[in-house]
């Protein structure tokens, strides 16, 4: 479909319509790549998430669908605010941020990541999709950033996978996609909590964060979530059943 730029009916219709040789060349590349397990998103080199075409590139985690639940969570609970400021910690290609602002009208956004690479892709999917003047990238470590304002909403997608369990994982993530953007290294619960212990300086009272955990942590964040101050915790399950996003309110 890619190659062809048809959808996948014509493929169907025009199963005899004979290819050019530059066509059969490069599906005969991509087809090698994959073999070597190269996820399709960067061979494509795009991916579509919550609707919306985000630009992709193996400097960026791969947008997953269980990350939807996190963003429909989001605009679920806050498309009739007013104005509200959000922060998204571990921004990478700009999905979360991107598909929020585009669904709550009176949003902000702050990106921030810790690689420039990361957000030199985040920035060209917010100007594609048209909301480059509603979203500011900072290029910074979570554990030291700091920022003249407080917001309303803090949301990340961290990294969460411990490092026994990320030696496990397919090969197509381990040998493509960033590693810093998915595991910590360590217990898979280091993002937790740095992100909690800068809490009082990232939110507003009363304001809300939204997380996205990973199978079986929802105690042991929702723990460090409450010694930092975070009440009211929720969770919210992905279309598996499986507690995949936390939320709470900073007193």
């Amino acid at each position: 479909m890619e190659i062809l730029k048809c959808k996948r009916i014509d493929l169907y219709l025009k199963f005899d319509q004979p290819l050019k040789s530059n066509e059969v060349d490069l599906y005969r590349e991509w087809i090698a790549r994959r073999g070597k397990f190269e996820p399709l998103q960067y061979i494509i080199g795009k991916v579509e998430f919550f609707g919306v075409m985000f630009k992709v590139t193996p400097d960026v985690l791969i947008p997953r669908p269980e990350t939807e639940i996190l963003v429909e969570t989001v605009i679920d609970n806050h498309k009739a605010s007013g104005n509200i400021s959000v922060l998204d910690i571990g921004t990478g290609s700009g999905c979360i941020a991107v598909a929020v602002v585009k669904n709550i009208e009176n949003c902000v956004m702050l990106g921030l990541d810790i690689s420039e690479k990361a957000l030199a892709v985040a920035r060209e999917n917010s100007e594609n999709n048209g909301t480059a003047d509603k979203v500011k990238w900072v290029h910074g470590d979570i554990g030291s950033v700091t920022f003249d304002e407080r917001f309303d909403i803090v949301i990340s997608n961290p990294p969460y996978v411990g490092a026994e369990e990320f030696a496990t994982l397919q090969k197509e993530i381990i040998g493509y996609e960033p590693a810093a953007a998915v595991t910590d290294n360590n217990d898979g619960l280091e993002y937790y909590s740095m992100i909690s212990k800068r809490l009082k300086e990232l939110v507003k009272p009363g304001g809300k964060i939204y997380l996205e955990v990973g199978h079986g942590q929802v105690e042991k964040v929702s723990r460090i979530l409450q010694q930092n101050g975070i009440s009211e915790i929720k969770t919210v399950k992905d279309l598996q059943n499986i507690e995949r996003v936390i939320t709470g309110v900073f007193k």
